[in-house]
């Protein structure tokens, strides 16, 4: 299994996983301020972690032609994903959210085909459909949705429309430090969550209860964040969120066996369903003739076939290094993922 598969499957555990426990908070906490102080903890956290890292502040390196695709990020993941979803769960039922919420796997891969040009072949398409599959059969209501409001199922489509935005505008960025892009759409999400909290008049939770969503977004939102960042930067938009997209059953995995809940046919045929699709995907081989252009940027790497350079600072080559590099054209072929290598036409 690569590296980044590995990055994604352990987001996908990490976010999973942190479920089960904010519904345990979720008593103490409203949802909305829940979702801020979430949010929050992922922020401060990498950011605290990244000034132990470096020893002091360090600039982002990221180019000036980067930002806009950061900042349209944070604004569509940050800001207006989790407005837009605490407006749709005041005006429907969580069941039908839950259903809801599986569009921005959906939405992601379509959006990284169709607009970002994407590799997608059968295989990758069929396994993406049957891992959703599996989340919408894991989210089904074992009783009756009821009517939904039209506005509150168009506003939570719209939070997933602007995840697989953020998602996909991310990949672009993916090569940057993985900490500081996490650590900046967590302040932002964590501030805008927070406001709106206290815009409502939420009262404020323990400092015990407060810590521990922190804590817990720290681990859940944040390195999951980095983790997801870096297998971005590996597989694309698609791949990765069909990898994240088993999250769900993460999350429903450790309530079974960790919180006592009782599982259901449901369960163990989306447990199936996801198997199957995660398979397909790891089973993908795609390689054909392929070129490369040149291309100046900075990222950790060792040194293979794609990485050739010299170093004039006395860097060992065979060790992982981060600097400013340069790729000279190259024509080639080798079993390959639209990482961001790998960003050609077929």
């Amino acid at each position: 299994m690569s590296m980044p598969i590995l990055y994604a499957l352990l987001a996908a555990s990490l976010f999973g996983a942190s479920t089960p426990f904010a519904k345990a908070l979720a008593g103490d906490v409203s949802p909305v301020l829940l979702a801020g102080l979430l949010y929050l903890g992922s922020g401060l956290g990498l950011t605290g972690v990244r000034l132990i890292r470096d020893g002091r502040w360090v600039e982002s390196g990221l180019k000036a032609a980067e930002w806009p695709w950061l900042l349209g990020a944070i604004g569509f993941g940050g800001v207006l994903g989790p407005a837009a979803l605490m407006f749709g769960l005041v005006h429907t039922t969580g069941a039908a959210a839950s259903l809801l919420l599986n569009l921005e796997a959906v939405l992601t891969a379509a959006l990284a085909w169709l607009v970002f040009k994407e590799n997608a072949d059968a295989r990758v398409v069929f396994g993406m459909v049957v891992i959703v599959a599996g989340g919408v059969l894991l989210s089904w209501p074992t009783e009756e949705i009821g009517a939904t409001p039209w506005l509150g199922s168009l506003a939570i489509a719209a939070a997933c429309l602007c995840w697989a935005i953020d998602n996909n505008l991310t990949r672009k960025v993916s090569a940057s430090d993985a900490l500081f892009i996490a650590g900046a759409k967590g302040l932002a999400a964590g501030t805008t969550n927070t406001a709106l909290a206290l815009l409502f008049g939420v009262p404020l939770p323990s400092l015990l209860a407060g810590a521990s969503a922190m804590l817990l977004g720290l681990l859940g939102y944040g390195v999951s964040l980095v983790m997801f960042v870096l297998a971005l930067r590996g597989l694309g938009s698609a791949r990765t969120g069909a990898y994240f997209s088993t999250a769900p059953f993460i999350g429903a995995t450790i309530a079974l066996f960790g919180f006592g809940e009782a599982a259901n046919w449901t369960f163990w045929a989306a447990a199936g369903l996801m198997g199957i699709g995660v398979w397909l995907h790891l089973t993908e081989h795609h390689q054909h003739e392929h070129e490369h252009g040149l291309v100046e940027h900075s990222h950790g790497h060792e040194h293979d076939q794609h990485h050739q350079h010299d170093h004039a600072d006395g860097l060992n080559p065979s060790e992982r290094h981060s600097h400013a590099h340069r790729h000279a054209p190259l024509t080639h072929s080798h079993p390959h993922f639209p990482d961001i290598h790998h960003q050609h036409n077929h």
